[in-house]
């Protein structure tokens, strides 16, 4: 039997007399490590003479000299690192890591995020009062790509496309080699790194090579919310065929294929497989997952937060329809300043600078958790309509805490093992690491009939109205608390 003090996971090693682990042993530096972290600091040494004027060859050159030498050295040092362990994952060391850990590194790190994306999302406005055009020589550095996938100069949304492609790309070589052992993650690592290489770069950018709308396929509403709002909507379809195409594939994949995919295998279809949010979070934000909350009160600002922010979208998209039903003449001259606003606060400060900047803070799902509308939409999906969930075999169980502890949407998947319960969360996005980083095989995540799933799944429409009850006023929340239906959204 297990007491209501191990289930809330009160219990002080120091106390008990099990004292601090001891510290791995740090391994001393290998030649092909020394080349690889050589190779990484000559680009970018070359990155900063470019910055401050230095040609370095111009072109491709210059290109490969800098970012090209910087993604062939990270590559290199994890393929190095990772080669000859132990195929699974191993967690040595990682709490005692300053940039793993919220060290100084990891503010270090997380403040040069959140300044990056300060400075690409608001770079015409801060220039105009006084600072310094730092992107500029950045972006002409990437201008050879720029022209043979666009036919156009690049500008500061190519370098960040580009940026943000390579760092799924390079971090996806670690995923690869950290998770060797495990069938799943790789071919989900591949799923997200072709996605964001295809269809969230590569074709939106040819597209403009030919004269055609730019369009994001693997994006669409609420995620990408001009997508639905009557001005995008009218200029696609008046820009010829492929814009008829454009409108017809964001309408049926925003109402139809959303709900009837959720339905087969839950969110993690776009969540963990195409979404580009989801594939950054899962390559470059995986060595800070551990970070995320697990707390109750975490969960409680994640449930309102996100929702929030779903109905946020839902009544700008309404009401710009409404206003355009009008003729303009609800909003007047607020229609603009009204559809840009969400834009600003959510598209720009809460899914960029929040969302990526805080990456070494708070775990690499910050925003798939607390601000994306369409995790909010899979999720209600997932929670109470659909087949998927996380088996849980309680019997072998040995309560080690991995599947919690590397849980980047902050679930403490333990407590539901320990209680032989399916993790049905809205939140969850099925990466499968909790099941991974299991030593025992205790979870699976599993297809099944939609009614086995929780009790009271036979009534899914009363579970989603259930689960905005108030919460227990002790324990567990109504729908957490042991015999209960194992989660809410």
């Amino acid at each position: 039997m297990i007491d209501a003090q191990e289930l809330a996971h009160d219990f002080d090693e120091e106390r008990a007399g099990f004292g601090e682990p001891p510290r791995a042993t740090r391994r001393s530096l290998s030649v092909a490590q020394r080349a690889a972290a050589a190779a990484m600091g000559l680009g970018a040494l070359g990155l900063a003479l470019w910055i401050l004027g230095l040609d370095l060859g111009g072109g491709w050159t210059a290109l490969g000299a800098t970012f090209g030498l910087l993604a062939f050295g990270a590559a290199t040092w994890f393929y190095v690192d990772f080669k000859d362990s132990v195929p699974g994952i191993e967690h040595d060391d990682t709490f005692f890591r300053g940039i793993q850990n919220r060290g100084l590194l990891g503010w270090t790190l997380g403040l040069a995020l959140t300044a990056f994306y300060v400075v690409l999302y608001f770079y015409d406005d801060l220039c105009s009062r006084g600072m310094p055009a730092l992107l500029e020589r950045p972006i002409r550095l990437v201008d050879p790509l720029a022209r043979l996938v666009s036919g156009k100069d690049a500008d500061r949304w190519f370098l960040y496309g580009f940026l943000y492609t390579l760092a799924v790309w390079v971090f996806g070589v670690r995923m690869f080699l950290k998770y060797r052992h495990n069938r799943y993650q790789l071919v989900r690592t591949a799923s997200v790194m072709g996605f964001q290489l295809v269809f969230a770069f590569l074709i939106p950018n040819l597209l403009k090579l030919f004269h055609r709308p730019e369009f994001y396929f693997s994006y669409f509403w609420p995620l990408k919310r001009e997508y639905l709002f009557p001005d995008s909507l009218s200029s696609l379809w008046r820009s010829g065929g492929f814009g008829q195409f454009a409108v017809f594939w964001t309408v049926i994949l925003a109402f139809v294929g959303v709900p009837v995919l959720t339905y087969f295998v839950g969110k993690r279809w776009y969540c963990s497989w195409v979404c580009g949010c989801g594939g950054l979070a899962e390559t470059l934000g995986d060595p800070f997952r551990q970070q995320s909350s697990k707390k109750q009160s975490a969960w409680g600002i994640e449930r309102w937060l996100i929702h929030s922010v779903l109905v946020f979208v839902v009544l700008v998209t309404a009401l710009l329809w409404f206003n355009s039903y009008r003729r303009g003449e609800f909003l007047g001259e607020w229609s603009s300043p009204f559809a840009k606003s969400y834009g600003l606060l959510v598209g720009a400060i809460f899914s960029g600078v929040v969302g990526v900047g805080f990456y070494p803070l708070m775990g690499g799902r910050v925003w798939c958790r607390f601000g994306c509308p369409q995790a909010a939409i899979l999720g209600i999906l997932q929670r109470c309509f659909s087949r998927f969930r996380i088996t849980t075999n309680g019997g072998q169980c040995m309560s080690c805490g991995n599947c919690s502890t590397y849980c980047e949407m902050g679930i403490d998947v333990r407590a539901y093992a320990q209680r032989s319960e399916n993790v049905v969360r809205a939140s969850c996005v099925g990466c499968g690491v909790c099941a991974a980083v299991c030593p025992r095989g205790v979870l699976r995540l599993e297809n099944g009939i939609p009614g086995d799933r929780f009790a009271g799944a036979e009534d899914p429409l009363g579970a989603f109205l259930a689960s905005f009850g108030k919460p227990e006023t002790r324990g567990y929340r109504a729908w957490e608390r042991p015999g209960g239906d194992g989660g809410g959204p």
